[in-house]
């Protein structure tokens, strides 16, 4: 597999099930290290770079968002712990998730349980991109990342997201059209390579 995001533009990678996309998304904050040739952010090999700077510059959310047993709070700090309430909560409205947060008697104080079973798939998701966008890198993955949102509320956070990656560069993985129509480069990727571009 071999092709090049474009700095500050979104690379859509389809295909069916099982093509690869998820693995090629693994590959960008180094879930995974390829086998052989290299993977390359700005022209550096992130094999080379220290883990902070890579986990600085890479944000990632996938379609099974990962919470830890803590509060809402804690859960969005992890991506910039040194963030104020009024950044906390501007993210959380911009990922359409503030009012039903602000509606629990806790607050951003609520323990979401392990691995976010206290909150259904969508507000989940929904907190994982307020986590993105308190995040704010250079480089966004997004591995069907609305998912489980309804058409309504992923037409709202496709507006969202759309201002989000705005001079970012991103890798989107999507089953919907909604979500990549926006894209500057589709790819489609099948059986492990790239058919079509």
């Amino acid at each position: 597999v071999s092709f090049c995001a474009p700095a500050g533009q979104m690379t859509a990678l389809v295909g069916p099930s099982g093509a690869g996309k998820t693995t090629i998304t693994h590959l960008v904050p180094r879930l995974y290290d390829p086998e052989s040739g290299t993977v390359r952010i700005g022209g550096h090999d992130i094999r080379d770079v220290t883990e902070q700077s890579l986990r600085d510059t890479v944000g990632v959310v996938t379609q099974d968002a990962h919470l830890f047993h803590d509060t809402i709070r804690a859960n969005l700090m992890y991506a910039r712990p040194g963030a104020t309430e009024r950044e906390l909560a501007e993210a959380c409205r911009s990922a359409l998730i503030w009012d039903m947060i602000s509606s629990l008697p806790d607050g951003l104080n609520t323990v979401v349980g392990d691995r976010g079973y206290r909150l259904s798939g969508g507000e989940k998701q929904r907190i994982a991109l307020a986590r993105l966008l308190l995040k704010a890198p250079a480089v966004v993955v997004l591995d069907e990342a609305t998912a489980h949102l309804d058409t309504e509320s992923e037409a709202a956070i496709q507006q969202v997201l759309k201002t989000a990656l705005a001079g970012r560069t991103s890798l989107v993985i999507a089953h919907r059209l909604s979500t990549i129509r926006e894209a500057d480069q589709i790819l489609v990727v099948d059986a492990g390579r790239i058919i079509e571009r």
